[in-house]
């Protein structure tokens, strides 16, 4: 009885120093694969010791902030917790997540725009409106277009499922008035919004996901083609356009599950399946491929992926106006840091997408910067023609009257006018410029 009673303490205690330690054996071998945390989630970066921050408890700090980010098992526990909380209390520890009605997912900030709460008056609406025209008009003149993109609202789109602690501020919004004047300004616009709610009960397959705050896939797949298509008309070309080779029908992931996957929960919600479309492109040959620059927030991230670029040329997404891809991908790149006048040069087009939440901030500053630059107001010039530069070159040397006087004297030896001369002075000093 008592060698019994021996081997049961023994193995508690075995037991008590493996649940001890398990964080620290997790973290050394990683036996059980277990899926990261979604979403907005930080992680602090591992501090590096030394006397100044050790002394300073400045270390000791950070440290513990890592570990308690980092310690085994941590997203199994904060998934546990999150599913505790919404399956017994409806509580969603996600920033800014509203559960509808009939499990619908919302971000709070589409149903405050689609409610008018964050309207911003029409002195704010004209004075954007002002700024993409005046945007717009300087780019024609160049030969190049601006397509203003109003992309869709989950809000807009299921109204019938925003929860009744929600109320109607007025009947202005932003997008009411803003979409409205775009379209009587004459730019040129394309109101996925209102043609996702035209659609929303004649579409094949479901155009808004429900537990997703981004048009579905095969709502991005549409709209991908739609600004093909437009783009195409805009220049009178003929672009390589998308081709919809099978569509699968899937439990939703990725775009179609995206603010569920940030509430980090341990089961998945029950769904009806989605419509993924395997895409390719036409072959780029005797097809135009224009250079299009895209300012957008995460709403182009799904077409982006699956390839629209593939109809373009030199092609960029500038994410929020802020970070530039795909040179992101390898190395962060921003936007701030770009010669404007070197990316207005090389690209025929430009899009600006927004949604509904969005629109307070439509281009996250672009538009501001472009009208600086058109006004003068920015360092960054046009870059000089060939022509230009040479002209620019002569006019330098003309007001140097040394220099001029030399010119001449090389005109008599050679038996050429002093025209001729300074433009081969010209030409002689720009070459020795790009060698140096």
């Amino acid at each position: 009885m008592n060698k019994r009673s021996d081997i049961f303490k023994k193995l508690l205690l075995a037991i008590t120093f493996v649940i001890m330690f398990i964080h620290m054996i997790y973290n050394n071998f990683n036996f059980i694969k277990i899926p990261t945390l979604k979403g907005d989630v930080r992680i602090p970066e591992k501090p590096i010791f030394n006397n100044s921050n050790w002394f300073s408890v400045d270390y000791q700090i950070k440290q513990e902030e890592y570990i308690n980010c980092m310690f085994g098992f941590r997203s199994l526990y904060v998934r546990l917790n999150n599913q505790i909380d919404f399956s017994f209390f409806k509580k969603i520890n996600a920033n800014g997540v509203v559960l509808g009605k009939e499990n619908y997912l919302y971000e709070e900030k589409y149903i405050q725009a689609y409610y008018g709460q964050d309207f911003m008056g029409l002195d704010s609406i004209n004075h954007i409106l002002e700024q993409l025209k005046f945007v717009s008009d300087r780019l024609a003149k160049r030969g190049k277009q601006l397509i203003v993109i109003f992309a869709p609202s989950k809000a807009s789109f299921y109204p019938e499922y925003i929860p009744d602690t929600f109320s109607k501020v007025n009947d202005s919004t932003n997008y009411k008035f803003l979409s409205s004047a775009a379209i009587q300004a004459s730019l040129n616009v394309i109101d996925f919004n209102k043609w996702f709610i035209k659609n929303k009960n004649r579409s094949r397959y479901p155009l808004y996901p429900k537990y997703a705050n981004h048009w579905s896939n095969y709502g991005a797949v549409l709209a991908a083609d739609s600004i093909i298509n437009y783009i195409q008309y805009l220049k009178n070309i003929d672009m390589p356009n998308l081709i919809y080779n099978k569509v699968d029908m899937k439990q939703p992931f990725g775009i179609d599950y995206d603010i569920a996957n940030g509430m980090n929960l341990l089961l998945k919600f029950k769904s009806s399946d989605m419509a993924y479309a395997r895409i390719s492109t036409e072959t780029p040959k005797n097809k135009n491929r224009p250079a299009v620059l895209v300012v957008s927030d995460s709403f182009y991230w799904d077409m982006y992926y699956f390839g629209i670029s593939k109809s373009f040329k030199n092609d960029h997404f500038w994410y929020y106006n802020a970070e530039v891809y795909p040179e992101s991908h390898k190395n962060k790149t921003l936007v701030k840091n770009l010669n404007l006048a070197e990316q207005i040069d090389k690209h025929d087009v430009f899009i600006v997408m927004a949604t509904e939440s969005s629109l307070p901030k439509i281009g996250w500053g672009f538009f501001e910067r472009m009208e600086d630059f058109f006004n003068g107001k920015q360092k960054n010039e046009m870059p000089l023609t060939a022509g230009e530069k040479l002209q620019e070159t002569k006019q330098a040397i003309m007001g140097d009257k040394n220099w001029m006087e030399q010119i001449k004297q090389k005109a008599l030896k050679r038996n050429v006018t002093v025209d001729s001369m300074l433009t081969i002075d010209a030409i002689w000093l720009l070459e020795q410029s790009k060698t140096n």
